[in-house]
């Protein structure tokens, strides 16, 4: 009896484990450096994009207030909808000439797959820019410093 046990055992375990897929993923220190500017905080959204160009997962947001978050309109059109639990993903903004250190983790599968990286800005009262920072995730590529086009001087990030 307990060898009939035994066997019902084993073969459901490796039916589990050939079903399973690991999904594997990377911490990146993610060094975000403000321009000099003027005015609130910033929000700053850092979301992964998919081939096709769409929000696929956020994976990092400075500004723990959720009134504001539709001032980052194109990720509110995103997040808005599903309002997918974000709490453990979230920190203060980030004023004008300061800079931040966050980690975030992007699944391996993702480098070199065609998606990319978005850092999307807002200021209360202020502007909004949807791709502050935006660059495909390549192996070579997320290693590099990227210049922002408007709150954002630049990033940087770094495997952990």
């Amino acid at each position: 009896m307990k060898f009939k046990y035994l066997v019902l055992f084993g073969c459901l375990t490796l039916g589990l484990l050939s079903v399973s897929r690991v999904i594997t993923s990377t911490k990146y220190k993610c060094m975000i450096q403000m321009t000099n500017y003027n005015g609130e905080g910033a929000y700053v959204v850092i979301s992964l994009i998919n081939p096709e160009g769409e929000y696929e997962k956020t994976l990092y947001v400075k500004g723990d207030d959720p009134e504001w978050y539709n001032t980052v309109e194109s990720w509110w059109q995103f997040y808005g909808k599903k309002r997918h639990n974000i709490d453990a993903i979230t920190g203060a903004t980030v004023a004008g000439g300061e800079r931040s250190i966050e980690v975030i983790h992007i699944e391996d599968s993702k480098i070199d797959t065609g998606y990319s990286i978005r850092f999307e800005t807002a200021v209360e009262d202020s502007e909004y820019y949807t791709s502050d920072v935006q660059f495909p995730l390549t192996s070579d590529n997320i290693k590099l410093k990227h210049e922002g086009k408007g709150f954002i001087r630049y990033i940087r990030m770094m495997p952990n």
